[in-house]
Formats: structure tokens, sequence, C-alpha cells
């Protein structure tokens, strides 16, 4: 071959590569990111990479090191099975825990030690500062649920009994099992006798289900275990989000409610370095789960408490305190993006307020984590919608970005990146609403593309640089559809009022938000207006639901995951009540009345014309199967063009890979078909 033929041809064989698309099972062979300590000496990062094996169905976790400063990262374990919840020691010491038992080794993978041998392992462990005690957590069989707890000669029946709520929460049925934290003595490994802090109490701490380790800490001195609970129980629970923390000392036993008087959400808490200060996030208001998001300060000598950010026009979604006690690092999401900010203390921690709050990042990504702080260096985890997590080093105070990890560098290279585009949309109560607009890589202006709205679930979570591994924009835009994801009424980064506006008006201005976006979109010349369709999940599956009632012939096409179809058959099995009560009320209350008739998706059954999929969790207990399959029936009963996907083994959402991968096949066989 010529020499200039050669060239050519490399030339176009590394065009293609350079433009391959995002797929479902390139997805999939991304490496998860997740940030997990700096070293005590400040000088290296550790951090976790997790893969999946589609063919075995699960995720491998191994941990990696890389200098702060940057350079090369070395794999530091390689065991099958997940490593994580590290900790700094000294030096370049670090611990962290694999099948339920502390180990112990250097930064650079040299040394591992397996120091505790307790059978059955143990969950959420730390390790007190002054290294005598050890904290951890398991489940305490005390309410009897099944036939055979109430009638022992009766071993082999198969029945739960119930006289209360809550009895199923998320994905699973209550089994008479609490979560509680124990305290033992700690000396070269060896565990003592556990003490149960929680004795007798029907609650659960760490929260279930998705409370962690955060949820429970030492104080600075080692003499006092914070932690995080719900005493409440039954209907009770299942009617509030009154959560608080609490503080149980080692010496005499007892324990105090640090949060008492505080209605909401309590939850996170932090100590100060220097241990004069804990700090926490805390709502104002009990049952609304969604609520303002505070920074809470008490000082650990006056017993005073102040909140940080209560004129500060904005939700807090976590924090992190300084290495010198003078700032609080917190994320907040600021108008489609979330940002890293910060708060600095004032001497008289009281006259702390929002004028000594500083945005530190901005850009169009999202600071996702913090991981934490070396000399002025922070490490962060960043994402964008072309991009999934990877970790970042924040230079302060000026708040400069430089990338410290690039797991998927290689992948990155050879992918087609998608134009991200952000817009101001004119509402139909004419208020500004900020739209994403993602573009195929391959975008023409000068062709026309079917497109897609994307609806938002939550109803109060962020449309923001999020990268997903299901609802994917880079993914779907790959394929050649314009994305159009609006940050309609109910989200945060625009504001606690347009934040708050969607409760009970589910089915008002947050679905004429929708329509406003499509159809200002669909004035641009490359938008087939032709061929526009609607996707989404939860409250996103609900407006899918909603549209396909009121869309007046605009789309051509719906996807609907774990959607609430019928408003009072979904008051009437879903667990999280305080949820449901703030957000659409009782249906037997005459007060809600216009929500059961006017945003109730069923009430427009004789509207629907347009061919939609349905998808549903089996063990989803916010959005019960009943909703997915009475839509999924009124379709057919219809001889409309319809499509089941039922995962019995899935909840809210869709965990295991192979799953995925069918989900995400279907997905996009769906929309060829009828788009």
């Amino acid at each position: 071959m010529h020499k200039s033929l050669l060239l050519t041809s490399l030339f176009i064989s590394t065009m293609a590569v350079a433009q391959q698309k995002m797929t479902p099972e390139l997805l999939w062979q991304l490496g998860r990111v997740s940030g997990e300590a700096i070293t005590a000496d400040g000088k290296t990062v550790i951090y976790g990479v997790s893969q999946y094996n589609i063919a075995e169905n699960k995720s491998d976790k191994d941990l990696f090191a890389i200098p702060l400063a940057g350079g090369t990262a070395i794999q530091i374990t390689k065991e099958p099975g997940a490593e994580g919840e590290v900790s700094a020691i000294s030096g370049q010491k670090i611990a962290y825990v694999f099948k339920g038992q502390r180990w112990e080794m250097n930064a650079d993978g040299s040394g591992a030690t397996q120091i505790t041998t307790v059978e059955g392992g143990l969950q959420n462990m730390r390790i007190s500062p002054d290294g005598k005690h050890i904290l951890f957590s398991k489940e305490v069989k005390l309410k009897k649920i099944s036939g055979s707890d109430h009638y022992p000669d009766l071993p082999k029946s198969n029945v739960q009994i119930y006289d209360n709520l809550n009895y199923r929460h998320w994905d699973t049925w209550e089994d008479g099992n609490f979560q509680h934290i124990f305290f033992a003595t700690y000396e070269n490994g060896q565990v003592g006798t556990p003490v149960d802090i929680m004795e007798g109490e029907l609650y659960d701490s760490p929260q279930m289900p998705f409370g962690g380790a955060e949820d429970v800490i030492w104080s600075p001195d080692g003499k006092s275990i914070l932690y995080v609970t719900k005493k409440k129980f039954g209907k009770e629970y299942a009617t509030s989000t009154n959560t608080n923390v609490y503080e149980y000392n080692l010496e005499s036993h007892a324990t105090k409610n640090l949060s008492e008087g505080l209605a909401g959400y309590n939850v996170a808490p932090a100590f100060s370095p220097d241990g004069k200060y804990l700090a926490w996030l805390g709502m104002a208001k009990d049952g609304f789960e969604a609520d303002k998001n505070d920074i809470i300060v008490l000082n650990r000598t006056t017993g005073a408490r102040t909140n940080l950010t209560k004129d500060w026009d904005g939700t807090v979604a976590s924090i992190s305190w300084s290495k010198d006690n003078k700032q609080l690092f917190f994320l907040a999401v600021v108008k489609g993006t979330e940002q890293l900010h910060e708060i600095t203390l004032q001497k008289d921690v009281a006259a702390t307020n929002a004028k000594h709050i500083r945005q530190v990042t901005d850009g169009e990504f999202d600071i996702s984590g913090i991981i934490g702080q070396s000399g002025n260096t922070l490490v962060v985890s960043r994402t964008d919608m072309n991009h999934a997590a990877e970790l970042f080093t924040v230079q302060l105070p000026k708040g400069i970005l430089q990338p410290l990890t690039t797991v998927n560098k290689e992948v990155y290279d050879k992918t087609g990146m998608c134009k991200v585009e952000k817009r101001w949309i004119k509402t139909t109560d004419n208020k500004e609403m900020l739209a994403w607009v993602i573009f195929p890589p391959d975008f023409d202006p000068a062709k026309k593309y079917p497109t897609l709205l994307y609806c938002q679930g939550g109803p109060q979570s962020a449309l923001s640089q999020f990268y997903s591994y299901r609802w994917n924009f880079q993914l779907m835009a790959s394929q050649g559809y314009i994305v159009v994801a609006p940050n309609r009424r109910g989200m945060p980064g625009h504001g606690v009022e347009w934040n708050a506006a969607i409760s009970k008006d589910w089915g008002g201005q947050p679905i004429r938000d929708y329509l406003s976006a499509i159809d200002a979109v669909s004035q641009e010349p490359y938008v087939d207006k032709n061929r526009l369709g609607a996707v989404g999940a939860s409250y996103g599956g609900y407006s899918v639901y909603m549209l396909a009632g009121v869309h007046n012939n605009r789309f051509k096409s719906f996807i609907a995951h774990d959607g609430l179809f019928d408003l009072k058959s979904w008051y009437g099995t879903t667990e999280e009540l305080w949820f449901a009560n703030w957000d659409i009320g009782a249906y037997w209350d005459p007060a809600n009345a216009k929500i059961y008739k006017e945003f109730n998706p069923s009430e427009y059954a004789n509207k629907w014309n347009t061919p939609i999929m349905v998808i549903q969790g089996g063990t989803d207990f916010r959005v019960g199967i009943e909703q997915g399959l009475q839509a999924f029936q009124l379709a057919q009963l219809k001889g409309i063009k319809s499509k089941l996907l039922y995962f019995p083994e899935e909840n809210h959402w869709v965990l295991r890979a192979q799953n995925a991968l069918v989900w995400q096949r279907e997905f996009f066989q769906w929309l060829k078909e009828t788009l």
C-alpha cells in the first residue's frame, strides 16, 4: 500500500473510532468512581472503582491510590468483592472494610492486614478517636410478625401479621427486626461484649433504607456516640419526617436529643476539627421531605444553636468542615448545576448569615461530592451530562478545578460527545424556566430530529448536570434524539418558592411548564414536530400519564417508568405517607377533591390515544405495581399500541446489570418502533 493511502486509511480508521457513539453496553463498561479519603499526611487520595460483570450480573469494587498533586494511580486492592469505608489512620496508613471486617494497610497497598475477625462481620463500624472502642450496627428482633413468631407450633406457616403501619417500606416488608447501634471495647482487633445503645427501641439507626455510616459518628473525645434516628413507630413513623440527632454518653448511658424542637429532618452530623461545634442539616417542617435544607450549628460549650443559612434562598445538599474550623463547605444546586459553596463562620457564630456565603465553583457541571481537604486543596467528585463521576482538585480560594482521576478517559477519547445547551423559556405564568437541550454527537442543524421531552422524578429533585446509568442523556442523544430536560416547577436551584410550588399542584403549573418547554424547542427547524416523545420515571412517570390525557396530540410516543396512574389507589398503597399527605393529601378529605379530579391521570382515560410503554418494578412499594398494571390495561382495552416491562425483583429503580440492559434495549426499541 502506498504511504499516502496508508496514512489516509489510518486517519479514516482513527476518525471512526473517535466518533463511536455511546451505547447501553458501552455505558455499563464505564468504571464507577467513588472518592474515599485523603491520607492523614495529606499527600495521597484513595478512591474506589466499581466495574460491572454483565455475564455474572454483579459488580466488583477495588481501591486505588493517586498522589494529591497528580500523577500515576496504583491499584491497591484486588480481591473479589467490595472494599470501602476507607479512613485515614496516620501518615500513609489507612483502614478499610472488606466483607464486614476491618483491615489496615499502607496507601501503596503493602502490609494489608485483617484486624477484626467477628463472626458474621460488622456493619457501619467506626473506631473511637482514642482507639479504645468500636461502634457498629446490626439488626435486633423486637417485634413478632410472622406466623411462626406468634405460633411456634406452626413453623411452616407463611403469613405476616400487622396491627400498625409501616408494614412495608420502599422494597422490604417489615419483619420485626430493627437496626440498632452497638459499641464495645476494642483492643488489638479484639471486640468486647457489645452494648446496645438503643435497647428495646422500635426504631432504626442508621435510618432505613438509605442511611449508612454517615448517620453515626464519635465525638472527638471518644466519650459519646452521635446517631440519627426517627423515634416514632407505626402510623406516627409513616406520617412524619421528624428525624433527630441524638448523643449517647458511654459512661452515664444517658441519651440527649441535640435537635429537640426542630420539627423536620435533622441528619448528617459533623464535628468541627477542634470539637467546639457540631453541624448538621436540618429542615423546619415536619412531613415535608423536600423542605429547605439548612445548616444548623451547635456550640458545644454554650449549647446555643444557630441556623447559618436561614435567610439564604437555597437548599443545602451536604456539608464538610474546613481544616482550620473557619468555614463550612457545602454543595447546593444553583440554576441547573450543583456547585461548591463555603460559609465563613464569624467570631460570634450566631452572627453568621447569608452574607457570609460564597459560591466557590461555577460552570456547566455538578460537584457531586466533597472527599476531603489538604491545605488549600479540596478533593471533590464531578460529573456532567457527557462524563461519569471523576475526582477533581479544587484550589482555594479561587475555585480552580483540575482533573485528578481519569478512569474513563480511554472510552471518552473514542466516544462522540453531545452538545449541551442551556435555554431560558417563558412559562405560561410569565416566569423564566431553565431547560437543558442535549443534541446528538453528529448533530446537523440542516436535518430534522425526533425529540424527547424528559420528565424528572422527585418531584422535588434537581435536574442538573448529573450522569445517570439509566436515564442517561448522552445515551439517548447518541441514538439520534434531541432531549429536552426542563427545570419545571418543584426543582431546587431556583429559590425556595420555585422548589415548593409543586406541592398539591402536581398536574397544574408543572405540566404546563413541560408543555411550554417542548413547544418552545419545537419551533426550531431541526426538530421534527411529528416525532415527539415524552419519557420519565416516578413523578416523571406520573407526568407522562398526565400528558397522555392533555397533550392534544403533540406527542407520538410515551414511556412511563414506575409512574403514578391513579392517585386514589396510590394513596391507599404507598408507605411514606408524610410525602403523600404533604404533596397530595388524603382522598377522603373534601379539601383535596380538586387534586383527585383535575390532577389524577386516570380521570383522563377517555383521552388516551397514543402508543405507550409502561415499566413497573415488582418490589416498588413507593409506587405499587397496581399503578403500572392499570395504565397498561387501559391502553390495551382501548386498542392503543402498548407494551409492559415488568421487573419482579426490581424496586423503584433497576439495579441489576442484565435487567438494566434489557431496560435500555427495550427503551430504544420502543422509540424506534413508535417515533
